[in-house]
């Protein structure tokens, strides 16, 4: 398949409006506190029983911030105050043996994720006792063939952090930037050298992790098209295997700390397509692919292998090789798969300890797919990870006729189709290099619960 973006202004204008980023499907929005931790306990039961057993996938949420960017939209807890994290470490060690008595032992954990919040705000020692609580009630792999990531602010590592998480058996790094423009910087209270940045990115290949991401962000206050080419020219010189290229939603009705982002600053709508717009030109000239929402990669990067094989998959960490992991989320506010479900943890971290401390599973709500939930899933990540739909696969693996049961959607997409979004056949939809920003706008088309008003509070595709 062509791995490669074409960037049609009008056409994005047209449909710029706000959607899910379909990280999962029901999105958040649909969880509900009537599926609780036993719910939770059965269905971890039941997967138990599958021939053969999938492997695991584990995340872990390290909510601490030394400071706060203004921009961000995570969950974290500010604080300069490094006696926080013990307590923390105390709990998510209880809970990693909670959740570790509900699942087979045999079961491997093919990938691992700590993601933030900052996740080396935590000590060496801390790392290591984490680590080892990890192996002592998961089944971990010792061959490096797993996908280990973890999130890094580089302000907070130094070369002998990354040598440690190396040690460990981290193989994936993502590094935060966002842009080095100063005057950016200091409106969203983010002071970051390129030293620093490249030096932990120099010390994550000098150990020998597999990949290595750089993040960006546009559309933050006194970004222009040409002090934002200068932040991508200095990445491409290092040349990372990924980068993503994020879209600043300001929702500061929800986000408290961006309340401190004087709007009036923020690019407006056409300032943000031109930035996006010659960055795309600036990654396709340097050989990188599009890979969808907000991901490029080098050529012989495994995302850019697994869409060119058809078996690139989307989860709650974003784009991933392991589509057939149940996943276990760690820590105040995680999100976990587990079979035909999504579970959530409580999200103040006093009801987290308060739950951890009373011997129970952090879960307070999720939802339990049904089979409709389970085909327009399928569906939705066909055409957010490969761009193509093909129904005979979709028909098999769900016993129904395509063009029956969605005609109300294939109708809608008649008209993407008049306007060079996707083009359709007898076989299937494949998304065109123009439409593929939007991809959001034809998943949107599959989401009954969208259909039923039934969601809100989404950011802008593009």
């Amino acid at each position: 398949m062509e791995q490669i973006l074409t960037f049609d202004m009008d056409l994005i204008r047209r449909y710029d409006k706000a959607g899910p980023r379909y990280t999962s499907y029901p999105t958040a929005v649909q969880f509900h506190e009537g599926f609780d931790r036993e719910s939770y306990k059965a269905a971890a039961s039941r997967t138990n029983q599958e021939d053969p057993l999938r492997p695991l996938s584990l995340y872990f949420h390290i909510p601490f911030c030394d400071t706060v960017c203004f921009y961000c939209g995570c969950n974290k807890i500010a604080t300069k105050d490094r006696a926080k994290s013990p307590p923390y470490l105390d709990r998510i060690i209880r809970e990693l043996e909670l959740q570790g008595e509900q699942f087979d032992s045999s079961r491997v954990v093919d990938q691992l994720h700590w993601g933030g919040g900052t996740p080396t705000f935590l000590n060496h020692e801390e790392i290591l006792r984490l680590m080892d609580a990890t192996r002592a009630n998961f089944n971990l792999r010792d061959d490096d063939e797993g996908e280990y990531s973890i999130e890094i602010d580089p302000r907070e590592a130094t070369a002998e952090t990354i040598a440690l998480l190396r040690e460990q058996g981290f193989n994936r790094m993502s590094l935060g930037l966002q842009d080095f423009d100063p005057v950016v910087q200091k409106a969203v209270n983010r002071i970051q050298s390129e030293e620093e940045t490249f030096a932990v990115l120099n010390a994550a290949r000098d150990t020998g992790f597999k990949s290595i991401s750089i993040d960006l962000i546009y559309g933050l206050p006194h970004q222009t098209a040409d002090s934002f080419q200068k932040t991508v020219d200095k990445v491409l010189e290092v040349r990372p295997d990924r980068l993503s290229v994020f879209n600043y939603a300001h929702l500061p009705e929800i986000f408290k700390p961006q309340r401190r982002i004087n709007e009036a600053d923020l690019p407006t709508p056409d300032q943000k397509l031109e930035i996006l717009q010659r960055t795309n030109q600036q990654l396709s000239e340097a050989g990188y692919l599009y890979i969808g929402m907000d991901h490029f990669a080098l050529p012989d990067d495994e995302l850019a292998v697994a869409q060119r094989e058809g078996t690139l998959y989307r989860n709650f960490q974003g784009y991933s090789t392991h589509r057939d992991c149940d996943l276990i989320g760690l820590g105040v506010t995680s999100i976990g798969v587990v079979g035909n479900t999504y579970s959530q943890n409580l999200k103040e971290s006093d009801d987290y300890y308060a739950a951890i401390d009373a011997g129970q599973l952090p879960i307070f709500r999720g939802v339990e797919l049904d089979a409709d939930d389970l085909l327009r899933r399928d569906v939705i990540t066909e055409l957010i990870c490969n761009f193509r739909l093909g129904y005979s696969a979709i028909e098999e693996r769900h016993n129904i006729n395509f063009s029956n049961y969605f005609q109300i959607e294939l109708e809608e997409l008649k008209d993407m189709e008049t306007d060079g979004l996707l083009t359709m056949d007898s076989d299937g939809v494949t998304v065109a290099t123009a439409g593929r920003l939007l991809i959001r706008n034809v998943c949107m088309v599959f989401d009954r619960y969208l259909r039923e008003k039934k969601a809100q509070h989404f950011s802008k595709v593009i």
